[in-house]
């Protein structure tokens, strides 16, 4: 197939997932083309059946915000027509939905077809569609979309129960490839590089998000500095955004910023993540928590917070331990624990890569998406009439 894949191309979620089933696909034979103003950063411009078309849009006075809506609307019609595509598929509701949406009618003026899946991600739905002004447009273009899929049987729950759209929404979950993301083979080589960052006394905690104020980056550092008390430990920061400032000031504050290494946007997280012994997503609310299945696929279990979609990730005592978005105390307490009880621990962090790789794979969903495609074409073409 040739697959258009619209994205928000910057550190986040819903863009790492989108360019990871980009790759995922070129790599079993698709043509996929990536339709957005930047290139996604994960791709490096290289990959073999994977294609980058710029937005551009052009800034006049007359404009006080330029029309990127529109300038992609147009820019997805183009490529369709100019490479044959199958079908589009975008990631976050808004306003990528609208947008091919536009772009559907464009070709449909030429006697093209060109149907378009919507993947709801989380606060597409949660927080910015749920907004008066961008509630009516965001129902509107799931409902218009031929396909919609949703990363959690929660957020499906959600959008249901918000928007009341009538539309068959299919879960399908965030994954990982399981040959990239995976413990070190070589525990020498993973000795050799911890060192980078602890002593070999200390245990390695991570967080990684793009700190904004749902991802709670703050409790982080107050779950960390409890840990700190009764364990050797650093904490590695992975990622940017504009909380940052708030974790800086609350390690000046408990005087731990020594032991904290903020590591910035990180293209190759899959080298660092298993290099940790626990990983910290204690977020306000959680569609999934692509963070941790990508730490746990690498065999490090996950403090998380009992929210959205994560139980159906993570399973409390099992692969890692669920609280109350903001007990803090209960997340230290629980770290504390299981970090100085090295056979649970290490039980634990099996149990994770095994969740990992039995459930949420790339070689178990991207068919799954692959599936979903030929299901909208075939819908497509019999409600056009065509064979």
């Amino acid at each position: 197939m040739k697959i258009g894949i619209t994205c928000y191309p910057t550190y986040g979620g819903s863009g790492v997932v989108a360019t990871e089933l980009g790759i995922e696909l070129a790599a079993r034979g698709h043509q996929v083309h990536f339709i957005t103003y930047q290139q996604p950063f994960r791709l490096t411009g290289r990959e073999v059946g994977i294609y980058f078309h710029e937005v551009a849009v052009t800034s006049y006075p007359l404009f006080q915000y330029p029309p990127y809506d529109l300038a992609l609307a147009s820019r997805m019609a183009e490529v369709a027509e100019f490479y044959g595509l199958d079908l589009l598929h975008v990631h976050y509701a808004i306003p990528h939905s609208v947008s091919a949406l536009l772009a559907r009618q464009m070709m449909a003026a030429k006697g093209l077809r060109l149907p378009f899946i919507t993947t709801l991600h989380g606060t597409d739905i949660t927080l910015v569609g749920q907004d008066p002004g961008y509630l009516p447009i965001t129902k509107f273009g799931i409902e218009e979309s031929d396909g919609v899929t949703s990363i959690s049987a929660d957020l499906k729950a959600v959008t249901e129960r918000s928007f009341g759209v009538q539309k068959d929404i299919e879960v399908i979950r965030n994954f990982v490839n399981c040959d990239v993301y995976k413990p070190f083979e070589d525990e020498a080589k993973r000795t050799e590089l911890r060192a980078r960052y602890a002593a070999p006394n200390e245990k390695i905690i991570i967080h990684l998000s793009n700190f904004r104020r749902v991802k709670r980056v703050g409790d982080v550092v107050e779950v960390f500095a409890r840990i700190a008390r009764e364990v050797p430990a650093k904490l590695m920061l992975i990622g940017d955004g504009p909380d940052r400032s708030i974790a800086e000031s609350l390690a000046l504050r408990y005087g731990i910023q020594s032991k904290i290494h903020f590591l910035g946007k990180q293209d190759s997280v899959q080298e660092l993540l298993p290099l940790g012994d626990l990983l910290l997503m204690p977020s306000e609310m959680e569609s999934f928590g692509l963070a941790a299945l990508e730490g746990m696929a690498c065999g490090v279990p996950c403090i998380a917070t009992d929210v959205g979609g994560v139980p159906e990730l993570v399973e409390h005592d099992y692969n890692g331990l669920l609280y109350r978005v903001g007990d803090v105390l209960g997340m230290g307490a629980g770290g504390i624990e299981l970090l100085l009880n090295e056979p649970r621990l290490k039980q634990m962090g099996l149990n994770a890569r095994k969740t990992a790789q039995d459930k949420f794979c790339t070689s178990r969903i991207i068919p799954m998406y692959e599936r979903y495609y030929e299901h909208v074409l075939q819908a497509r073409n019999g409600a056009d009439g065509t064979p």
